[in-house]
């Protein structure tokens, strides 16, 4: 284990923090940060990369958050949903343009990419167009990435990654689908 770095109980920064694995959470986690934010008198923008047909349950609650809370829900699915590169690129760079901006706006204290990974990893935006984005951010703004397989520059990168390890699923073992309320 490393040796813990004496705390200065003035410094502070946008932490930059990543959510991967293969277990679930996740996003959950990241809305779990979005409501605490939130909780906190800070503006909060979440984009959804890959959620955005879906009629998620954390989405419907979030909506009800406003001002506080801004969710736009991009995506056009995961890859099997769509079975389409081209369209999947687009939409991932016009979602990424609009977080972008809000991200450099100056209004939201906490920007969340949800499943940003998966945009990253299939490649659909180029990984040093994101990082970059991410060392051009405003100071204290803080960004919150979630998906599987992060990128090892962004784990580098980051503040603060958990990885989420799945130890049983319920599709897996007992071929029970995904629950309203639980996984959406």
């Amino acid at each position: 284990m490393k040796k813990q770095t004496p705390v200065d109980k003035k410094k502070r920064k946008g932490l930059i923090i990543v959510n991967t694995g293969n277990g679930k959470g996740k996003s959950t986690a990241a809305f779990g940060l979005a409501l605490r934010a939130a909780g906190n008198k800070m503006n909060v923008f979440i984009m959804q990369f890959m959620k955005g047909k879906w009629k998620a349950g954390e989405r419907k609650f979030l909506a009800r958050l406003t001002p506080e809370i801004e969710v736009i829900p991009m995506g056009d699915g995961f890859t099997w949903d769509t079975q389409n590169p081209d369209q999947d690129r687009a939409t991932a760079r016009k979602a990424f343009e609009i977080a972008k901006e809000k991200l450099m706006s100056g209004k939201y204290q906490l920007v969340i990419f949800d499943e940003i990974n998966y945009v990253l990893d299939y490649r659909f935006l180029p990984l040093e167009e994101f990082l970059q984005t991410l060392r051009d951010k405003p100071e204290m703004v803080h960004v919150a990435c979630t998906g599987r397989n992060a990128n090892e520059k962004l784990i580098a990168m980051a503040d603060l990654v958990t990885e989420m390890r799945c130890i049983k699923h319920p599709f897996a073992e007992q071929g029970i689908p995904a629950q309203k309320g639980i996984e959406f």
